[in-house]
């Protein structure tokens, strides 16, 4: 193996990625007794593998630092300290170093500490008039929940944990090495200075148990695609206590037949006959609320842009609402009968070139610059 690389920690402790708590607490226990450096009197090997164990049950057994693992890794996020648990990783070097020398618990003491619930993300597809007016929307999330009968404490109903004996609640133990003295999680309880003599039923030890909960959600006025709705607490539950996580709702908003969405405004195409551009018309055109008349002016080219204020998507943040936006395309016919093409025909021989700005200009151009 490279130097510096380090083994995937999953594959140390010999589960799957999909473990459960008391799973790796279960092969850490049995590896750490089996490669405990009292019982492999100077095997190098076997105390370099007693600590690669330690480190990783250490990880995996910490939920934030699992799922930042999941996600990056042993070297963690890239410019970011996530992936580290902040500064708990450099405090836990020290910690190691001051147990050997005075004897602290600090580090042990800490893995009993109460930890936040992890966020949730929820996926959710709108109809385009509830991105525009808002609304309601009831959700089931599955997620995981605080054991109901033991309280979240992971003991039987009407019991409590008790301390661990072998490391006297302080969830580490303490071998020598050296001048040094390490410090490892204890084996006996996990790291957790506390044993379940009596484990709940119901979540089997853990303090959580998988549940659906239906949640209403609202859908301000005025959200697009991409928005994401904030409902703290209503994330997963807290371990020991802890606050729980938050739920973050992304919606997708569904295309509208008619209409098309920029910023605030909307857009919509309106075709048009070649006899209304030229002479004129009054069209009434589709809104969200109903119609509207738009006059269009003789002379009318395609792609000019008619905007009816306020008639548009309302400001997420209160500031407004904007504009319809109606763009007018000029449609050729495509099928003649007789009669038209013969008035068609009788037209083009009465023409003189004026009254086609854009075309005169454009021969001007092209004469200018072939001759």
């Amino acid at each position: 193996m490279p130097v510096n690389q380090k083994r995937d920690y999953y594959e140390v402790l010999g589960v799957s990625r999909e473990a459960t708590q008391d799973e790796l607490k279960k092969a850490y226990r049995r590896l750490a007794h089996q490669f405990h450096p009292d019982k492999q009197s100077g095997d190098k090997d076997a105390e370099e593998r007693f600590k690669e164990i330690g480190e990783a049950y250490e990880v995996l057994s910490n939920p934030e630092k699992r799922g930042s693992y999941d996600r990056y890794g042993p070297g963690g996020p890239r410019g970011g300290l996530e992936g580290f648990g902040g500064m708990e990783g450099f405090g836990s070097v020290f910690d190691d170093l001051f147990e050997g020398f005075f004897g602290g618990g600090g580090r042990g003491r800490r893995r009993a500490a109460a930890y936040r619930g992890a966020d949730l993300r929820y996926n959710l597809e709108i109809a385009f008039a509830e991105a525009v007016e808002g609304g309601q929307r009831d959700i089931v999330i599955p997620r995981l929940e605080t054991c109901a009968p033991c309280k979240g404490t992971g003991a039987k109903p009407g019991t409590h944990p008790t301390t661990c004996r072998a490391c006297r609640g302080s969830g580490q133990v303490r071998y020598s090495q050296g001048f040094l003295t390490i410090s490892q999680p204890c084996g006996r309880c996990g790291g957790e200075g506390r044993v379940l003599e009596s484990p709940c039923a119901t979540c089997r030890g853990q303090g959580q148990v998988r549940a659906e909960r239906t949640i209403s959600v609202k859908i301000p006025a005025g959200v697009e695609t991409g928005t994401r709705l904030k409902l703290s607490g209503e994330g997963e539950s807290g371990i020991r206590g802890g606050p729980p996580g938050d739920l973050y709702v992304v919606l997708t908003v569904q295309e509208h037949p008619l209409f098309a969405r920029q910023a605030d405004d909307l857009l919509c195409e309106i075709p048009i006959s070649f006899v209304q551009a030229a002479l004129g018309a009054e069209l009434e055109i589709p809104t969200l609320t109903g119609r509207a008349k738009v006059k269009i002016p003789p002379g009318t080219q395609s792609g000019t842009e008619f905007r009816l204020r306020g008639k548009g998507v309302p400001n997420v943040r209160g500031y407004g609402r904007g504009d319809l936006v109606a763009r007018v395309l000029v449609e050729v016919p495509t099928r003649l009968t007789g009669k038209q093409r013969e008035i068609l025909e009788e037209y083009g021989r009465l023409e003189n070139g004026e009254g086609h700005p854009l075309a005169s200009r454009f021969w001007e151009k092209v004469k200018g610059l072939f001759g």
